[in-house]
């Protein structure tokens, strides 16, 4: 009879704990929906609250079909203020790659935020000429989707600018702005191509940015 009750207070008890657990995992996953959704949206003030509250928060976690990031996410939209936030947070991976193996710089030179695209430029941690798995390049792609502005704050910021081999259909900046029609592209990465400092001095002034 002991050994009964023993044996039910333990399956009850195991019970209990295992419910306990798995409420506990629910109750992370829907904390990190949340965080997802703040930062889609572009709620500065939630994105805050929700690290200040819960300063353990997994910021690298990776969700949907595309799993990307809340830093992939932000970038996407041009949420610069929690791009900011999340460079800032002591966990944050920023060279993590989504399902396309694109990491959130790749993603801005795609998407086309010139304000996120400065302050990715701006963290020495971000692989700015890091490629996907199709070795895309980030440069590749700012210049095919005519991405002028980010092309000019990355000549400006004396970041590593990889120009892609000639004639490669996957790498070649130069060649796929002439294919898309984007002559300031061209005109551009032309000139840096053929005198990077004269070219960088030239952007600079017209940015507005001091020094040489």
């Amino acid at each position: 009879m002991d050994f009964k009750v023993s044996q039910s207070s333990f399956f009850l008890s195991f019970f209990h704990l295992s419910f306990s657990d798995f409420q506990l995992e629910m109750n992370k996953v829907e904390l990190k929906e949340k965080f997802f959704e703040a930062a889609w949206d572009g709620n500065v003030e939630e994105v805050k609250e929700i690290l200040r509250m819960n300063p353990n928060l997994d910021v690298n976690w990776q969700i949907g079909e595309h799993d990307r990031t809340v830093l992939h996410r932000a970038c996407e939209k041009g949420h610069d203020a929690i791009v900011s936030i999340l460079l800032a947070h002591p966990s944050i991976d920023v060279n993590r790659k989504d399902a396309y193996t694109r990491t959130p710089y790749l993603g801005t030179c795609y998407h086309g935020s010139t304000s996120c695209a400065r302050l990715l430029l701006g963290d020495s941690r971000v692989l700015v000429n890091e490629p996907n798995s199709s070795k895309h390049l980030p440069l590749y792609w700012a210049a095919s989707e005519g991405h002028l502005a980010i092309i000019k704050w990355w000549i400006a910021s004396e970041r590593e600018m990889n120009l892609g081999k000639p004639g490669d259909d996957k790498t070649d900046a130069i060649g796929v702005a002439k294919i898309e029609g984007r002559t300031e592209v061209v005109t551009l990465l032309e000139s840096y191509q053929k005198n990077p400092k004269r070219t960088r001095n030239e952007v600079r002034k017209a940015l507005g940015i001091n020094g040489q």
